[in-house]
């Protein structure tokens, strides 16, 4: 059914009407933590429910008037009362072009079919747990590493990310400096957590590539860690192409597999995001 208001001559003009988004989300906040990275949060549609790691398709419309969507993981975790995503901006992306400009009070559109292998229930019980990222890889793991069941699942926990700069390892850093004072979940974390930040072109406390310091063992020492055993550690990977095949090639070294929703195994790779995802 149409509303239709009648105008009178005292009536003020008509304010624009904007297209109306299907699967909309009002946007609550919005930080820019560098010219390439910013990160929002929109309403949760009251019937979304999802496991933490996992994604869904967000976008906004094109200029044909068609949804322009892309997978984004939700980096809060399951229990949040809200939706927080974390992207980079590409001056001539399809849509982040468009979708870095979002203010509070905006709506996007959010596809409330969450999907994804990064989630505890892809992998077997283990000791420790390594998050691999680069870049805006590590968004589904701010899920996880605000998620309980990550803490009664493991040990220890490792945070490896990497970036080019260190302001752009800023948005990690002050989420895992939180988790300690979080009323939630702050005893659970305790100890277990372990951070590894480093960056490949600003000079920083350290450097190296994610696959280049767990190839040669630099990690290991920098944290007092054994090697990477079956028996014992499990992985998630996110980041590009590249990586997640250079990734997967050193885990498997260390007699890691490579598991799934339906075939839990030692170390999950998350795929939807190595295309075109701006």
């Amino acid at each position: 059914m149409t509303e239709v208001t009648l105008m009178t001559d005292a009536s003020p003009a008509a304010a624009p009407v904007k297209p109306h988004l299907p699967d909309a989300a009002k946007v609550t906040s919005v930080t820019h933590w560098t010219d390439r990275l910013f990160s929002f949060r929109v309403e949760r549609p009251r019937t979304l429910r999802f496991r933490s790691g996992e994604f869904v398709m967000i976008g906004l419309l094109g200029d044909t008037g068609k949804p322009l969507l892309r997978a984004y993981s939700i980096a809060s975790p399951a229990w949040d009362e809200e939706l927080e995503f974390y992207s980079i901006k590409v001056p001539d992306g399809p849509l982040t072009s468009r979708l870095q400009h979002i203010k509070v009070g905006d709506e996007i559109i959010l596809r409330p079919k969450p999907v994804g292998t990064l989630v505890h229930d892809a992998l077997l019980p283990g000791k420790r747990l390594w998050f691999l990222a680069t870049g805006t890889g590590i968004a589904p793991f701010a899920s996880l590493m605000r998620e309980p069941d990550t803490y009664e699942k493991y040990d220890q926990i490792i945070m490896m990310h990497t970036c080019r700069e260190v302001a752009e390892l800023e948005y990690g850093r002050q989420l895992v400096d939180s988790l300690k004072d979080d009323p939630l979940i702050g005893e659970m974390v305790g100890d277990k957590l372990l951070y590894y930040p480093t960056t490949t072109r600003e000079p920083f406390a350290r450097m190296g590539r994610v696959t280049d310091n767990l190839s040669s063992g630099k990690v290991f020492a920098d944290l007092g860690l054994p090697p990477m055993d079956r028996a014992t550690d499990r992985a998630m990977v996110c980041g590009s192409l590249a990586f997640n095949v250079d990734v997967k090639a050193i885990l498997e070294s260390f007699g890691l597999r490579e598991g799934a929703n339906s075939d839990p195994q030692e170390y999950v790779v998350e795929k939807a995001f190595v295309g075109d995802g701006i």
